[in-house]
């Protein structure tokens, strides 16, 4: 089953708001922290864009909660190789793209910012398979770093599904939003077809 073939009611809308506002908040300081890190050509720069777009994310969300969201002191810790670097802005924004297809059923308004966060798991899907292709420590690196991501992907999912209007489709949920993450990583070339 795709999401779009699951309707959600508008009463999943704040929360699914409220879970989007943290993913964006949380993009939005690790692409901060990326540029401070060694990055292919081509890569700061769109990563500088992608931070503008992203604070733009959050003030709309923010505006639409009513409320400002957590600001942080010091930027988070993040993995200085490029290839467990990319694997982590690649696994934050698919999981991002996935809420974002979620919410465009209970607010279509928000469709642009779907769309930009389709752009950013394009260009991040794009590097990865470059470090791929590339092969050697690199390329085993990356995929050893996507195994490691996947296994803590779940329990995150799962607090990223609580709330109370979510309840009923948590599990269906659960289901679309790993099987759509997984085919994608499998499609990559980071995991092999029983997601080892």
């Amino acid at each position: 089953m795709k999401h779009l073939d699951m309707l959600l009611p508008p009463s999943c809308e704040t929360a699914l708001l409220e879970r989007f506002l943290k993913a964006e908040a949380m993009a939005l300081w690790a692409v901060r922290a990326a540029q401070a890190k060694d990055v292919p050509p081509g890569v700061l720069q769109f990563l500088r864009r992608h931070e503008e777009e992203e604070a733009e994310h959050l003030k709309e969300f923010e505006f639409r909660l009513g409320v400002q969201s957590h600001r942080r002191e010091k930027l988070p810790r993040v993995p200085s190789q490029w290839w467990a670097l990319v694997i982590h802005l690649y696994g934050y924004e698919t999981l991002g793209l996935e809420f974002a297809k979620l919410l465009v059923q209970v607010q279509p308004d928000l469709r642009a910012i779907m769309d930009d966060e389709e752009v950013h798991v394009g260009f991040f899907e794009e590097e990865v398979r470059k470090v791929l292709a590339q092969g050697g420590a690199s390329a085993e690196g990356a995929r050893q770093s996507a195994r490691a991501w996947w296994r803590r992907l779940p329990p995150t999912v799962d607090r990223y599904l609580e709330g109370e209007s979510l309840g009923p489709f948590r599990s269906e949920l659960r289901q679309l939003i790993l099987g759509s993450i997984r085919s994608r990583f499998v499609g990559v070339g980071l995991l092999d077809a029983t997601g080892a």
